[in-house]
């Protein structure tokens, strides 16, 4: 087996740990405290849910989208393909060494979609976003830790009643919320309906494991 390279690791915030950028032979992966978050080998239900997100604008020419959450930059490239040419994407990501780890590494995986110019990148909380852009996105996808089971405490307000309501506030009339997770949760469900959502969960399934994405109007 071949060993695995550590290219770049950064130090989280609020005493969360490291996040570490590694290589083995052609395939990447991104860790926090030991527990990889996503790799280059796996993308099945990153590239599933900017199809989903892609048919959300399909009928909207001039859509603006959010997506929260970089990684390693599978679910923009969906997104962008699965979208009219004149959509307009912005990405928040938190943490702006993972922007650069695309532009200096990781964008090749997915045909470095940073450089696409239909796409607008503000390395920041993808919370601070949706609260200054009142009725701004047509489609607003959060592909933000593990999703709803966060592994980090500070992105666990995206996914709270609060935090929803919030995403709610900042679509359009007609717009929706697509959210990824690497686990099922009735209880996510049941915060979406209540805050005002109609969702509905689906299952992928990617290489041994389920992912899920939630679609919420």
């Amino acid at each position: 087996m071949k060993p695995n390279e550590v290219l770049d690791r950064f130090t989280l915030p609020n005493d969360e740990g490291e996040m570490v950028l590694s290589r083995r032979g052609k395939e990447f992966q991104i860790r926090v405290r030991g527990v990889e978050l996503m790799n280059s080998r796996n993308h099945v239900s990153e590239d599933e849910l900017g199809r989903f997100a892609g048919r959300m604008v399909a009928d909207k020419p001039s859509a603006r989208v959010l997506i929260g959450g970089l990684g390693l930059g599978y679910t923009l490239r969906s997104m962008l393909n699965a979208s009219p040419t004149s959509v307009l994407i912005d990405i928040a990501e938190l943490f702006p060494t993972v922007v650069r780890w695309a532009r200096e590494h990781t964008g090749i995986l997915a045909g470095n979609p940073l450089e696409d110019p239909r796409v607008t990148v503000f390395e920041e909380d993808v919370a601070a976003v949706i609260a200054r852009s009142p009725g701004a996105y047509d489609a607003i996808v959060l592909d933000v830790d593990n999703g709803p089971d966060a592994l980090f405490e500070m992105n666990a307000k995206l996914y709270k009643r609060n935090g929803l309501a919030a995403a709610k506030q900042a679509l359009a009339p007609g717009g929706g919320l697509c959210v990824w997770s690497a686990f099922e949760s009735p209880t996510f469900t049941r915060w979406l309906r209540e805050v005002g959502f109609e969702a509905e969960m689906h299952t992928i399934k990617a290489h041994g494991s389920n992912h899920f994405i939630w679609l919420a109007r």
